[in-house]
């Protein structure tokens, strides 16, 4: 099997695993997922809210609020299906960029 072979075999393992991301902290009750806190929950964990990150806090809009598809349940499920889109598009556009990076690099400029 190819080393690419491998690595695509990898991510997709990574891919399926996302969801668990939201669900085990439901199941647990432990809150969010780590580092997916809101303002309010950066203010309770840390006291205080970074001023750049009050200021540039309505900048971004997620294109899937609370990972779910429209018309779809937030609930545990719901999230999860959109939490698998997310990281399904997110390795995609990843590892599309790192190739055309590699591309970018490794030409070579044929002067003649």
């Amino acid at each position: 099997m190819s080393t690419t072979k491998k690595l695509w075999i990898g991510i997709g393992i990574l891919v399926l695993l996302a969801p668990l991301g939201v669900v085990i902290p439901a199941l647990f009750g432990a809150g969010g997922a780590w580092g997916e806190w809101g303002m309010a929950e950066i203010e309770k964990i840390v006291g205080f809210v970074p001023e750049g990150m009050r200021r540039l806090s309505g900048w971004w809009k997620s294109p899937l609020p609370e990972y779910a598809l429209p018309g779809q349940s937030t609930g545990i499920f719901g999230k999860s299906i959109g939490y698998l889109l997310a990281a399904a598009v997110g390795a995609l556009l990843t590892a599309g960029a790192g190739y055309l990076l590699a591309k970018f690099l490794s030409r070579k400029d044929h002067k003649g």
